[in-house]
């Protein structure tokens, strides 16, 4: 039997980099993807399309099981920038003062609760270890604190005190220490392995906050800057449409780091 693991798959760059990861390193991948009435949620159509292309490309790993998990009643109850009805989304670096706007209350604990529970059923039902698979990163740390190591390990211990047999059940976070360019690389990787095309997994793919209504990327919100920022330290084009195109995001954000 394959490895198995379930993974809270955004649609955004890290997660997406790290179903990769799973599918090259020999997992069986069931994938959930959170409706929870955000603004930019074309990242629920990425996921949707990577999911596709994986499943059609592959003929070495077992085809990802996905589901879109709906949250979004909840969307008129959440004070925070990035669900519909919010105010407007921040845009600069990615720094604390400029994204805690960005922040879903309790946003990572509703979703690792689902998870655990379909991690939990998978362990049960096929009686194998499973792992939780998640794409959090060192720059998300200090803005998010749902993203810290104290609150999943609090997060795990609670599941384990709720649950029988939650030994079977264990954390995956292989980026915890890396940032985005570091993601990049490990994509780079997995794609060679896996053999598919670089440009056409991550142009399925969303990191901006504020897509316009064809789901092209802004580059000036804090999220797109450090996706650009990345890319840009890797030497690559980000296959994603961006309103005013590539160039101008690319130069945007190489005056906002001289100026930051």
């Amino acid at each position: 039997m394959k490895k198995q693991a379930v993974l809270s798959l955004s649609g955004g760059m890290d997660s997406s980099t790290l179903l990769l990861h799973l599918l090259a390193h020999d997992y069986e991948v069931t994938a959930l993807s959170f409706d929870y009435g955000q603004k930019h949620n074309v990242e629920l159509e990425r996921a949707r399309e990577l999911v596709h292309y994986l499943n059609k490309q592959g003929e070495l790993w077992e085809p990802v099981r996905w589901q879109i998990i709906k949250l979004d009643g909840l969307v008129d109850l959440l004070n925070s920038n990035l669900v519909q009805g919010g105010k407007a989304v921040p845009e600069g670096h990615y720094e604390e003062d400029n994204m805690k706007d960005t922040v879903v209350p309790n946003r990572n604990k509703m979703f690792s609760s689902i998870v655990q529970a379909v991690a939990l059923s998978i362990a049960n039902d096929k009686k194998c270890n499973v792992d939780i698979a998640m794409g959090i990163h060192a720059g998300d740390h200090a803005i998010y604190p749902d993203c810290r190591q104290e609150f999943r390990d609090a997060d795990y211990e609670a599941f384990k005190q709720g649950n029988w047999d939650s030994d079977k059940v264990t954390y995956y976070t292989p980026y915890l220490d890396g940032d985005k360019y570091d993601i990049l690389l490990d994509g780079e990787s997995a794609c060679k392995i896996l053999n598919i095309d670089f440009d056409e997994v991550y142009s399925k793919t969303n990191t901006s906050y504020k897509p316009d209504k064809k789901g092209r990327s802004d580059y000036k919100s804090a999220s797109s800057v450090e996706r650009i920022e990345a890319f840009i330290k890797l030497g690559k084009k980000d296959p994603v449409e961006y309103i005013h195109g590539w160039e101008t995001a690319k130069k945007h954000v190489e005056q906002l780091l001289l100026n930051y």
